[in-house]
């Protein structure tokens, strides 16, 4: 099973790219403090690449700004290619399937009832595990 769930802060505004058959994708980072110390008893921070696809990554474009405290769901993705010289490159994302600010909600709408997180369920690789996009559209 492969499901993550991270809680941190935007370091940027949330990226939104369109494919050339105007599919919306986004990118972003979250930033999410370690829960535990170092040896020099500082707390350390993971800086984690997110990815979404289609219509949620445009609701997070207009409600994702930098230092945004958020919380996404998704699946972890690493990505392999080799590189012009023959060597293998990583890059490691979350594909991002719904998200929450869970702190913003509380400060907005005190006393009142808080809405569902936002969510969305279909796999954009189902099928034949192929997105329609370009690498020059790529957002990272």
């Amino acid at each position: 099973m492969n499901v993550i769930t991270l809680t941190g802060n935007a370091t940027k505004d949330f990226e939104l790219k369109y494919t050339p058959n105007g599919k919306p994708v986004g990118s972003g980072t979250i930033a999410v403090r370690r829960d535990f110390k170092n040896q020099k008893g500082e707390y350390e921070t993971d800086f984690i690449n997110l990815v979404v696809l289609g219509k949620l990554s445009e609701i997070m474009a207009n409600h994702v700004q930098k230092g945004d405290k958020f919380g996404v769901t998704g699946r972890l993705q690493i990505r392999i290619w080799n590189k012009d010289n023959g060597e293998k490159a990583y890059f490691t994302e979350v594909v991002v399937n719904g998200f929450d600010f869970p702190d913003k909600k509380k400060q907005e709408n005190p006393g009142q009832q808080q809405p569902p997180s936002t969510r969305v369920d279909n796999d954009p690789f189902a099928g034949n595990g192929q997105i329609d996009i370009s690498d020059d559209e790529l957002p990272f």
